[in-house]
């Protein structure tokens, strides 16, 4: 079965493809890296020739609210129209658990907005809610760092390992089309901003996290259960510490770009 990986190159998509290819699935990258462009629909119509399923787990450039909206409505309008000519019969999206109660985000208003689309477009169709990834911790705390403080909301936070995503993502794409969401989160509950305090202890960084509130998250602001998952949700197995550990004897950074 060929399968293309929109953002195949990016941090979940760079891990989906051995996944697929192990499952036996003939396992195509898409990006602009590889002359791939969904915003213009170049590339579009000649890898999409004889996929079956088509999992899209790309990540807008710019996260500014005008950008990141035209991302996400003009790539999947591109995407599911050239799913229809191709034949395409499985469209999966990875989007984030939380995105309908973060409406007041300009980020998470445009995943609402692609979301929105695939459910509408009449195309069979399975949506992956995913918690946030261990892998943007650092991000995390540094879009909340005042001076020497990270200011972060002692809200429940259920993160998970990048691995762990490919592996639900995998999952879902090689059965039937769910024509519905399903969430997949982290074996364990945290307080986010104890969460990151413990990661920042752990890689020696001297900064404070201070529990606020009314700090916010990505432009929303949070309450209680905004950034977990129901309670039937899939749980990835991988605990923060054991990935902690894994990181530290391979000597890595902790990731980059918000989310994906």
């Amino acid at each position: 079965m060929k399968v293309v990986v929109i953002g195949g190159t990016g941090l979940i998509g760079s891990k989906l493809i051995p996944k697929l290819q192990a499952h036996g699935d003939d396992a195509v990258a898409a990006s602009p890296d590889t002359g791939v462009n969904t915003l213009t629909g170049e590339g579009l119509a000649d890898v999409l020739e004889g996929a079956s399923t088509v999992i899209d787990v790309s990540n807008s450039p710019s996260f500014e609210d005008r950008a990141v909206m035209e991302f996400f409505t003009n790539s999947t309008r591109n995407l599911l129209s050239y799913e229809r000519a191709a034949g395409v019969t499985h469209h999966v999206a990875l989007s984030v658990v939380g995105t309908e109660r973060l409406g007041d985000s300009g980020y998470f208003r445009a995943k609402i907005a692609q979301e929105n689309l695939i459910e509408g477009s009449g195309a069979p169709y399975s949506i992956v809610h995913a918690t946030q990834f261990f892998e943007f911790t650092e991000r995390i705390a540094d879009d909340a760092t005042q001076g020497d403080e990270v200011h972060l909301a002692p809200v429940a936070f259920q993160p998970m390992a990048a691995d762990d995503v490919a592996s639900a993502v995998s999952t879902v794409a090689g059965g039937s089309p769910l024509n519905a969401i399903v969430e997949v989160g982290g074996p364990e509950m945290f307080r986010l901003n104890e969460f990151v305090a413990h990661y920042l202890d752990a890689t020696h960084d001297q900064r404070e996290v201070v529990p606020d509130p009314d700090a916010g998250y990505a432009g929303a602001h949070l309450h209680e259960l905004s950034l977990v998952p129901y309670v039937n949700a899939r749980l990835g197995p991988t605990r923060f510490d054991a990935w902690l550990a894994q990181r530290a004897a391979a000597g890595g950074p902790s990731g980059g770009g918000w989310r994906r």
